[in-house]
């Protein structure tokens, strides 16, 4: 029976975008202080090994996963994002291997950076839905307008601002050095400026739901939210794992959050993983 839940492309390494190979580097005799040329090379090389250890993990984190030892799986792929490295393809196989494991806060968390990445992959999306219809429970969705913005990524909004703002800028240099293309450019240049003003204005809000709202996403069995932010405070509501809820404030290890039905409550840092906006 399809349920739906597409793994069509698991396992495709050149997605990574790491190196299957490190480069040969040899080294002779050097003395004194390396010179540019040595130092260069010297990056190279490190680069290289760094890669090479990188795709190493990888690559034995695939066939963990095709062994269905899905949450081995998933401690490789953490390693190698603990290292900072991050791809859509990487994060995307991380969470496959999270929800094979059972983890559905984690496999929500690590399908939701993967999209901030490509927003616009089918793939990511479909399964991140999926997971999603498996949380019990409340939680928190984007309305319609920011899953529009997320539809872009900040900076592919901020290249199509810039290159509005440029393009309305060498269309009006262009009218006042030839006032004889006036006519024919006054339709253009008001739709690059109506352009740039919408681009501009969409930079902004997706600005402010990326640096200024944040997600929280439970990545525990179950989470109790305290009426405040100690381990004595009373009960205010229960979230589940893969509940996404709203980060109204922080205090010490304790992050106040609000749930799809509107309780409000505090819950321990470790009992959750922390998102930025779309």
């Amino acid at each position: 029976m399809k349920i739906g839940f597409r793994f069509s492309r698991f396992l495709q390494t050149e997605r990574s975008g790491f190196r299957q190979k490190a480069g040969n580097v040899i080294f002779g005799n050097c003395g004194g202080l390396p010179t540019a040329a040595t130092t260069a090379v010297i990056l190279i090389f490190a680069g290289n090994l760094f890669a090479a250890d990188i795709a190493a993990d990888f690559s034995s984190a695939n066939e963990l996963y095709a062994k269905g030892k899905f949450s081995d799986a998933a401690g490789r792929y953490e390693k190698i994002l603990q290292t900072g490295v991050q791809s859509p393809a990487l994060l995307f196989n991380d969470a496959n291997a999270e929800f094979k494991a059972g983890n559905l806060g984690k496999a929500i968390a690590a399908y939701r950076r993967a999209a901030l990445l490509a927003p616009r992959d089918a793939e990511i999306r479909a399964n991140l839905q999926f997971v999603r219809n498996q949380v019990q429970g409340p939680t928190v969705r984007e309305n319609r307008w920011r899953e529009w913005l997320g539809q872009l990524t900040l900076n592919e909004w901020t290249l199509l601002a810039a290159g509005a703002f440029w393009l309305t800028f060498v269309l009006l240099a262009a009218r006042q050095l030839r006032p004889v293309l006036g006519p024919k450019l006054k339709s253009a240049t008001s739709l690059f400026g109506v352009v740039t003003v919408l681009s501009v204005a969409a930079l902004a809000l997706q600005a402010v739901n990326h640096f200024s709202e944040q997600t929280a996403v439970v990545v525990s069995p179950e989470a109790t939210a305290r009426s405040g932010p100690f381990d004595e405070a009373q009960s205010a509501f229960m979230a589940r794992d893969g509940a996404e809820l709203a980060v109204l404030d922080r205090h010490g290890d304790w992050l106040q959050v609000r749930d799809g039905a509107g309780k409000i409550g505090w819950l321990k840092t470790a009992q959750i993983d922390v998102l930025p906006g779309a």
